[in-house]
C-alpha cells in the first residue's frame, strides 16, 4: 500500500487500486468513492489530497512540513476545495459557485482538487450543474466525489467518474478505530458498537455521543418484552415514537440500529448464524426479539423501518412517520402503505 494512506485502516483493496494511479502519474479527472456512511471514504479523500498537494517530489507521502502541507493542514489551502450538503442537501448556489473558481487556473500552479461530500443529496438542478463541470472539466483540476448511496446519482454523473467501492469494515478494525477515537469505551463496547453499526466506526462515534444509542437499548428491550401488548403497548410505542422524533438528526442513526436488529433476529429464526468477527457481542438483543415475534412479523416490522426511512427522506411529518412506525413496530399490526 502506498505510504499516502498509510494512515487508513481497512480498504486495501480500494487503497492499492489509487496508490497505483497515483504512482503512475495517470490521474483521472473524476472519482466516485461509494460505500456506507462512516466508514472512511471521506478520510481517503483527504489522505489523497494532502499526499497530492505536498510539495516536496523527493517523498511519495505528505512530508507536513513544506507550504503545501502547512497550508492544508491548517484548512487554508487555495487549491483545496471541501463542499458538503448545508442542511439536507448540496445547494445549486455551491455549485455555481465552485464553477467560478474553476474558471480560474489552480493558483499554486499544480493539481486543485475538488472533495464533494453526500453527492446523493444533490437535488436534479444542482447535480446537473456539477455534470457540465464533469462533461469539459477545466484543465488541472481532481473531483474526488464522495456519496453514501450511488443509487440516487444521477448516471450521466456516475458515467462521468471512475467508481470505487468501499466496504464496511470487519468489526474488529471498526472497534481499533472506534476505541483510538475514544479510550475510554473497553473493547467489548467498541466491539458492540461496531456490529450494531454494521462496521462502520463514523455511525459509532455519532452514536455513542449522542442520545440514539440510550433510546435504541430501550426500544429492543421494550421489542422483547412478551408482557407489553394491547392498550399498553400502543401506550409505550407512542412515549418512545416521542422520544425518536425528537432526536433529529440522529434519527437516521436509530433507524438504521433498528434494520441490523431485526436483520440479526431474521437470520436467528431461518437458523444462520450471523456473520463477522465478534459476532457473539450485542446477538442477545437479537434472540430475544427472535423469541418474541415469528418469521413473517420479524419481516414486516424491518420492511416498515425501510419505509419510515423513504417516508423521512420525502420529507414527511416526522412525528406522525416515529408514531406510526412504532405502533407497527410494538403490535401486531402489518405493514401500511402510506403515513401521509
Amino acid at each position: 500500500m502506498d505510504i499516502v494512506f498509510s494512515g487508513i485502516t481497512g480498504h486495501e483493496r480500494p487503497l492499492r487500486f489509487l496508490s497505483r494511479i497515483i504512482q503512475s502519474g495517470r490521474l483521472g479527472h473524476a472519482y466516485l468513492f461509494s460505500g456506507p456512511d462512516g466508514i472512511g471514504k471521506a478520510t481517503v479523500a483527504r489522505a489523497m489530497a494532502a499526499g497530492l498537494l505536498c510539495t516536496d517530489q523527493k517523498k511519495i507521502s505528505p512530508c507536513g512540513h513544506c507550504p503545501g502541507c502547512l497550508q492544508f493542514a491548517s484548512g487554508n489551502h487555495p487549491d483545496f476545495l471541501h463542499i458538503a450538503p448545508e442542511g439536507a442537501s448540496i445547494k445549486i448556489d455551491r455549485i455555481r459557485s465552485l464553477k467560478r473558481q474553476l474558471a480560474f487556473s489552480p493558483f499554486c500552479g499544480g493539481l486543485r482538487i475538488i472533495v464533494l461530500e453526500e453527492v446523493q443529496s444533490l437535488r436534479r438542478e444542482a447535480g446537473n450543474s456539477l455534470l457540465k463541470l464533469l462533461e469539459e472539466p477545466p484543465p488541472d483540476n481532481l473531483f474526488l466525489l464522495v456519496a453514501s448511496d450511488a443509487e440516487p446519482i444521477l448516471p450521466t454523473i456516475l458515467s462521468r467518474c471512475q467508481v470505487i467501492s468501499f466496504a464496511p469494515l470487519s468489526y474488529t478494525l471498526a472497534a481499533d478505530v472506534i476505541r483510538r477515537q475514544n479510550s475510554e469505551l473497553d473493547h467489548d463496547q467498541a466491539l458492540k458498537l461496531a456490529r450494531i453499526t454494521e462496521g462502520s466506526p463514523g455511525r459509532a462515534l455519532a452514536i455513542e455521543a449522542g442520545e440514539a444509542l440510550a433510546l435504541f437499548a430501550r426500544l429492543a428491550d421494550a421489542l422483547a418484552d412478551p408482557h407489553l401488548s394491547g392498550a399498553a403497548a400502543v401506550e409505550e410505542a407512542l412515549f418512545l415514537a416521542a422520544d425518536m422524533a425528537a432526536l433529529k438528526e440522529e434519527l437516521a442513526l436509530l433507524l438504521g440500529l433498528l434494520k441490523t436488529l431485526f436483520k440479526e433476529a431474521l437470520l436467528l429464526g431461518l437458523g444462520k448464524e450471523i456473520a463477522g468477527d465478534g459476532a457473539e457481542t450485542g446477538i442477545k438483543e437479537a434472540g430475544r426479539i427472535r423469541e418474541r415475534w415469528n418469521l413473517s412479523r420479524l419481516s414486516d416490522k424491518m420492511n416498515a423501518v425501510e419505509y419510515a426511512e423513504k417516508a423521512l427522506a420525502g420529507n414527511c411529518n416526522r412525528g406522525l412517520v416515529c408514531d406510526v412506525l412504532m405502533v407497527q413496530l410494538m403490535t401486531e399490526a402489518g405493514p401500511l402503505k402510506s403515513v401521509v
